[in-house]
């Protein structure tokens, strides 16, 4: 046993070696994608602060501000669904003391239902109501916390609305036939689902978004609530549904997240992207901050809930509310946004459960009371609050729509507009929003490899205000007849090992050029850094690139196109044919470059993606938002890109 250890760990030495022999970068490379990105959001945000702070300076800029962030906010909400019929209906009444709670079911689009509660107070309304959004625990609606926060509500004379999330509760969007959930969790759910919907120019938060207006909806044709009257509250993942809702919709009249306010930008940094229903393509782009979604709030009453030792970062919510008071006060009315701390962690704990009835008591009742909760408040089952009796949507409804059957509708819509004969590179350069105005390269040589066969160079490629890029060349002996540029998604190093490949290309005169585009190779991101339950190897990083508006597919089309200008600029390479190698994700921007570049006569694609279809179809599978587009399918899909490339006379293989 002791032997068979120590070969192994000789091999892993061997392995571990023999790709440093092959690193360019002499330093920690696999940080380099990641502090690029940071250090363009940061741009991104630095310059939303001078454009705050300009703002600040009197209540009708503050008043153009907050109302330029709706614009952009609705602008990468993109086209939401048409109002259609709430087909609801109350599939059960449970009497409690005080208040009773109806199990009601509404349609927020034809066939996708959504599962609620209804806690209705007794004696004489109409009385002010209450939207309140669940975080991501799996029992959603029925959680103790969340029972207990609409209990005290509907003590003090709220009706309050409790809406289960997708992936929650009866609403997993991804199940078996019997309703069982196919994967490990709902912000697995959430995130999958999000990846899917952002192909077609949507995404989680826009379905949960609606789910949440049509429940808005629902609530006013109630005789028992006053349409004038209406609050809204979450906590955590339902904070953040809190925050993206209340901008939106202007029935909302008072409002309390908890347990989500922080800085994007310390977020980003500090711990990564969160779950896929927390982000929206292109925020930092449109450098949109979480206190800007309150913003477009002001100056109605927002009371911030925080615990000082939560998860979520606390220095961040105090940065909010700090920049919160400012605009408050700018728009004359700092009394109506506050900050309420617990020295306590994550969640509606009943401290802030108390506050949050409080602040609406004051707003919408026009009462400063003292709320306090009694100590052994009863709650129900989980079976007792659900709503169907399968206990899933997916089992109850036959012709139930799920989102991501929806993205897939979305799509074949799509496919039926676009249009084949319009400029197929104007729109690569739309969907990717790269710039392809040329900058000039600068390659360092930092060394060479040699062997007795051959000697390959070690340059680094670089580009002012871009990422760097590191290149092995191989050169044979005689004139040059063909360049061969691999890019492999594992790496340069599963190129430079083979040997024996290496030797074929020199006995045909053929040049190497082995590089790593970002995020790959050398600059792969660490598994540490990449919750497994994202099921995505560089989520951190295919996130934060969505976030600033720019793709990793779109990033490393462009890195493709500075290596063509390497060879290019090279004296020894300049006058051959190139012929581009690309493996796995690097494929996709290698396709993508051969459409918007004409200096390359050859391509080989290997386990190239055949379609974003397969995302949609496959959502369980790993590694989606590497090839993770926004929009694309407004434009275009793989095969459209292959079919242009064919027709420009390059020379295509597919294997």
């Amino acid at each position: 046993m002791r032997f068979t250890s120590a070969i192994l760990i000789c091999l892993y030495s061997l392995s571990v070696a023999g790709q440093k022999q092959y690193s360019v970068f002499d330093w920690k490379a696999e940080a380099t994608l990641n502090a690029y990105l940071l250090q363009q959001m940061h741009a991104q945000y630095d310059e939303r602060r001078t454009v705050l702070q300009k703002a600040l300076q009197s209540r009708e800029a503050l008043l153009a501000y907050r109302d330029a962030c709706k614009a952009r906010y609705k602008k990468i909400l993109n086209a939401l669904p048409v109002v259609t019929p709430l087909n609801a209906k109350v599939t059960g009444i449970l009497q409690q003391k005080h208040y009773r709670v109806e199990k009601v079911i509404y349609e927020s689009i034809p066939n996708h239902h959504v599962t609620s509660n209804l806690y209705i107070p007794e004696g004489k309304g109409p009385f002010p109501s209450v939207l309140l959004f669940c975080g991501h625990e799996a029992d959603a609606k029925a959680t103790e916390s969340y029972q207990k926060t609409a209990i005290l509500f509907a003590q003090h004379g709220f009706v309050v609305l409790v809406i289960d999330p997708i992936s929650q509760g009866e609403r997993y969007q991804l199940t078996d036939i019997g309703g069982k959930p196919l994967t490990r969790g709902g912000t697995t759910e959430h995130t999958l689902v999000n990846s899917a919907a952002n192909l077609v120019g949507s995404g989680a938060v826009a379905y949960e978004l609606w789910d949440n207006v049509r429940g808005l909806d629902y609530l006013v044709t109630r005789p028992e609530v006053d349409k004038d009257r209406i609050g809204c509250l979450g906590n955590s993942g339902g904070g953040t549904q809190a925050a993206y809702y209340i901008g939106f919709d202007d029935r909302i009249k008072v409002a309390a997240p908890c347990s989500y306010i922080a800085r994007r930008e310390r977020n980003l940094e500090l711990i990564g992207a969160s779950d896929g229903c927390q982000h929206i393509p292109y925020e930092g782009a449109e450098q949109l901050e979480i206190s800007d979604f309150l913003i477009m709030f002001a100056p109605k009453p927002l009371l911030i809930l925080a615990g000082r030792y939560d998860f979520v970062d606390y220095i961040g919510a105090e940065d909010v509310y700090a920049e919160l008071k400012q605009v408050y006060s700018g728009l004359g009315a700092p009394e109506k946004v506050s900050l309420f701390t617990v020295d306590d962690g994550h969640g509606i704990s009943k401290p802030k459960r108390e506050a949050a009835v409080m602040w609406f008591h004051k707003w919408l009742k026009g009462k400063d009371v003292l709320v306090k909760e009694e100590e052994k408040l009863p709650t129900l089952s989980v079976k007792e609050l659900s709503c169907t009796t399968a206990g899933q949507v997916n089992a109850a409804f036959k012709d139930e729509v799920n989102d991501i059957a929806r993205s897939a509708a979305t799509a074949e819509v799509l496919k039926q507009k676009r249009n084949a004969t319009s400029d197929l590179t104007e729109k690569v350069k739309t969907a990717l929003r790269i710039d392809l105005s040329q900058r000039p390269i600068k390659v360092e040589s930092v060394g060479t490899i040699a062997s007795a066969e051959y000697t390959i160079y070690k340059s680094i490629l670089r580009r002012d205000g871009d990422i760097p890029l590191p290149v092995l060349t191989l050169y044979p002996k005689g004139e040059v007849t063909e360049v061969v540029l691999w890019l492999h998604e594992q790496g340069k190093q599963k190129i430079a090992d083979s040997v024996a490949l290496l030797k074929q290309y020199l006995e045909h005169n053929q040049a190497v050029v082995m590089a790593d585009l970002r995020g790959l190779g050398e600059m792969k991101d660490p598994a540490s850094f990449n919750d497994p339950k994202y099921y995505n190897q560089e989520y951190r990083n295919a996130m934060i690139s969505l976030h600033i508006g720019k793709s990793l597919i779109g990033q490393r089309t462009l890195d493709v196109l500075s290596l063509i200008d390497f060879v290019k600029n090279d004296s020894q390479l300049s006058k051959a044919s190139i012929h581009i190698n690309a493996r796995g994700v690097a494929a996709l921007s290698a396709l993508h470059a051969a459409v918007v570049d004409n200096r390359f006569t050859k391509l080989t694609l290997q386990k190239n993606l055949t379609s974003f279809e397969n995302i949609y179809s496959n959502p369980t599978l790993l590694n989606w938002y590497s090839y993770c587009i926004p929009n694309v399918l407004v434009h275009y899909d793989v095969d459209n890109l292959i079919a242009h490339v064919k027709n420009k006379g390059v020379s295509l293989t597919i294997e």
